[in-house]
């Protein structure tokens, strides 16, 4: 509660500027679900949003170098905390869950009791998300350190050929109007590809022959998602970040599949 109340406390600037858009930085992995909610908040308030959707850790170093975001959602708590802790955004609440599936292509043979077992196959291609560019590939590298308690080596041996596939400030971009993972996948260049199960559901919605596979309880991450209101952001932006914490904003998440957050 208090660090709500300390976010709709932080610094609102002129109102000059209320016809411009909100400027929203979020996670890849929130584009379609923050869409819908910034179409939900604009019907309800006329204030249109503006989204810039790509890997967290990319997002927060554009934020410290000046760009001029007004909300950052993140798919981890730490890069928002980084802003924060650098006066550059506000009190970090958490906004929504997540958690880590595996997305496999049709030939591979694989179940959640098998999942790591299949993943440790010197035959097939391991795919992740890059660390520290992008909190996906760090759940992975958690989901790694997990394995380790499982089967002594593991750590090693996933993270020696796990394959640096999306995410990253190099990574190349999928083809237009392809899903990422569905693509990378379907291609070949990844037989198992650790992603977010919110991601996987939309890549199989492209791709309907991929297969979902539920992370086994002891390798099981789950994602916490982060948001700050930029320091300098206008009542707008902090008006859209409280919307993201209602009822109405939280029960759109839900149906995208994210576990949503109660408020006090």
């Amino acid at each position: 509660m208090r660090a709500l109340i300390a976010l709709a406390g932080i610094a609102l600037v002129s109102a000059s500027y209320a016809q411009e858009p909100v400027r929203l930085y979020a996670a890849g992995s929130l584009r379609v679900a923050l869409t819908d909610v910034a179409e939900e908040f604009a019907c309800r308030t006329g204030v249109r949003v503006h989204g810039e959707f790509e890997p967290s850790g990319l997002l927060r170093e554009r934020i410290a170098r000046g760009e001029p975001a007004e909300v950052f959602a993140s798919a981890n708590m730490e890069h928002p905390q980084a802003l924060a802790a650098e006066g550059k955004g506000g009190p970090v609440v958490m906004f929504a869950r997540n958690r880590l599936c595996a997305l496999a292509a049709p030939h591979v043979r694989v179940t959640s009791d098998t999942l790591l077992e299949r993943m440790l196959d010197p035959k097939l291609k391991l795919g992740t998300s890059t660390p520290k560019a992008d909190p996906s590939g760090d759940y992975a590298w958690m989901l790694f350190a997990r394995a380790e308690k499982v089967r002594p080596g593991a750590e090693a041996a996933l993270s020696a050929k796990a394959l640096k596939l999306t995410g990253g400030p190099d990574s190349p971009p999928p083809p237009k109007g392809r899903n990422a993972y569905a693509h990378v996948v379907s291609s070949g260049h990844a037989d198992i590809f650790l992603t977010y199960c919110t991601n996987a559901v939309l890549a199989r919605k492209e791709v309907p022959a991929l297969q979902i596979v539920a992370i086994p309880d002891a390798l099981a991450v789950g994602a916490d998602y982060g948001m700050t209101v930029v320091q300098g952001a206008r009542p707008e932006g902090l008006s859209f970040a409280l919307f993201l914490l209602s009822v109405p904003g939280q029960e759109i998440l839900g149906r995208h599949g994210f576990t949503t957050v109660s408020l006090p």
